[in-house]
């Protein structure tokens, strides 16, 4: 897989939700992860993150949208259920993207929505916890962009690690 990717949060306020999206951010190997205008206290954090991500990949916290820098090139995604967001399902990934999540009581800020260049929404019936929003943000990138082989048409799967070198376009 090429690229990077980050992934981030807009005015958190549950500790335990940002240490559980940086354990999961570093499972999936994500290049950094940052907050704008966090509502907590970092160290409260690091108890759901027993990956210990912090010494594994960098955080940011930015007090302000207005202060937040992405690397050149980087596109960032918001992952918001609005009327004209994309379906997940549906999304082409950029291979330098910023995923940026709301809080857990509310929505992408107006000023943050401005600068995404793209808004996405998970196809479900109602907002779900910060967390696993990003963990199947970075399901979905990882399994679009990772090289895997198509789902075989009959129940099963393939062994190893599904690459298409192992298996062909299914």
């Amino acid at each position: 897989m090429r690229g990077y990717f980050s992934i981030g949060s807009e005015r958190i306020s549950k500790p335990m939700n940002l240490g559980a999206l940086m354990r999961t951010a570093n499972a999936f190997g994500a290049s950094f992860v940052f907050s704008i205008d966090a509502e907590h206290r970092l160290r409260d954090a690091y108890q759901a993150d027993t990956s210990k991500s912090a010494g594994q990949i960098p955080y940011y916290q930015w007090d302000s949208v207005e202060e937040m820098q992405m690397p050149r090139g980087c596109q960032l995604v918001g992952i918001e259920l609005t009327d004209d967001a994309v379906m997940l399902p549906t999304f082409r990934h950029p291979p330098q993207a910023a995923y940026i999540l709301g809080p857990e009581k509310g929505n992408l800020s107006d000023a943050m929505l401005a600068r995404c260049s793209h808004v996405v929404k998970i196809p479900t019936k109602f907002c779900i916890n910060v967390s696993l929003a990003g963990a199947l943000v970075m399901y979905d990138r990882h399994l679009s962009m990772g090289g895997y082989a198509n789902r075989p048409i009959m129940p099963g799967g393939f062994g190893g690690d599904g690459k298409l070198a192992d298996h062909g376009r299914g």
